[in-house]
Formats: structure tokens, sequence, C-alpha cells
């Protein structure tokens, strides 16, 4: 599976026009934490367990606060780190942050 990295605020559109056709879940991530360090792990390790249909978006949400911040005001999900969105259909159905961040954990729909 392929990890996408959201580097630019103005693909945040995108990748939300992109829910309508697939699930996208975010991933934050700070480079700074340990406990993201070992949630980027558990992901990365377990990331055969994240659904086929789902696209994993990557945010390195130190050197882009800007995006973060946006996805939280989008999302009406209080920032976290480390922390998974998973978006369908323009809105945020599902979140996790700190120890839940699991690939297990990311439902499957139907």
């Amino acid at each position: 599976m392929a990890w996408h990295e959201l580097t630019q605020l103005s693909e945040l559109d995108s990748w939300f026009e992109r829910s309508y056709k697939q699930p996208v879940l975010f991933f934050k991530h700070s480079t700074r934490c340990s406990i993201s360090a070992a949630a980027l792990g558990r992901m990365q390790r377990g990331s055969h367990q994240i659904p086929e249909e789902v696209e994993v978006v990557y945010l390195d949400l130190i050197a882009h606060r800007d995006i973060s911040n946006a996805l939280a005001e989008r999302t009406g999900v209080v920032h976290e780190s480390p922390q998974l969105l998973l978006v369908h259909e323009g809105k945020c159905i599902f979140n996790a942050s700190h120890f839940d961040v699991r690939p297990e954990a990311i439902p499957v729909l139907n």
C-alpha cells in the first residue's frame, strides 16, 4: 500500500473530493514525539490490516501545522498527535489518537 504525503494546503480540497470515491485516512504525525513514532511504527508494520479501499495520507504536522489546523477545522475534530482521521463522503467518520492509533482499529466500510 502506498502512503501519500500531504505537503500543500491546496491539496486538502482534492483529498476531501476524493473521499466521495473512496475513504481517505489522514495520519497526523509529530516527528518530535515518541508516542507518535511508536504509532507510525504500528501503522507501517500493520499496513496490511488497513482496508484495501482506504487511501492513506501522511501529514508531518511539525512541518505543516497549517494543514493540520485546516484539517481540524474542516473535520471538527480537535487536533491531537498522533491522530487518525478517516474521511468518507467529505465527513470524518472515525478518529483515534495517541495509543488508539492502530491499523486494526480502522473500520471497514461497505
